[in-house]
């Protein structure tokens, strides 16, 4: 690998981490209450993909400014999923739009349409189990094959 594809990873990585901060944003706002929780994970998750707190608040005041964009990266696409999914659990309700949102989401980053929701309900164990996105995945992995 030389400079200049690690340089677009980077690259990539920081839109992919912006669009991801945007659709977590999308997601919580879903159900019309944008409640402590999902505020709370919504800073943990920005922390994780350097995000500053000031950035966050940009995107979420200007959320037109920044596009979609999947994760060329397997795995990486799939934590941003999973993370989407923990957006839309951790009030400990889950409502229609929320739901349809997430299932948008499922065949936007490329996952079966007939298996999203089983997707989505076993993502939603595991958080509930407290295993990491790497144990989801290979859960998931499995599902999928």
């Amino acid at each position: 690998m030389n400079f200049s594809d690690i340089l677009n990873m980077f690259r990539q990585g920081k839109g992919t981490a912006r669009s991801h901060m945007k659709n977590l944003i999308e997601m919580a706002a879903a159900d019309g209450n944008f409640d402590a929780s999902e505020n709370e994970l919504l800073k943990v998750i920005a922390k994780r993909n350097n995000i500053s707190e000031g950035h966050l608040k940009d995107i979420h005041r200007n959320p037109h400014t920044i596009a979609f964009e999947v994760p060329a990266d397997k795995f990486e696409k799939f934590s941003q999923f999973y993370d989407l999914v923990h957006m839309m659990s951790v009030d400990n309700s889950v409502h229609d739009e929320e739901m349809k949102l997430c299932n948008l989401f499922a065949v936007k980053f490329g996952y079966p349409r007939e298996r999203s929701n089983e997707m989505i309900k076993s993502i939603q164990s595991n958080i509930q189990n407290e295993q990491t996105h790497e144990e989801t995945f290979k859960r998931i992995e499995w599902m999928l094959n």
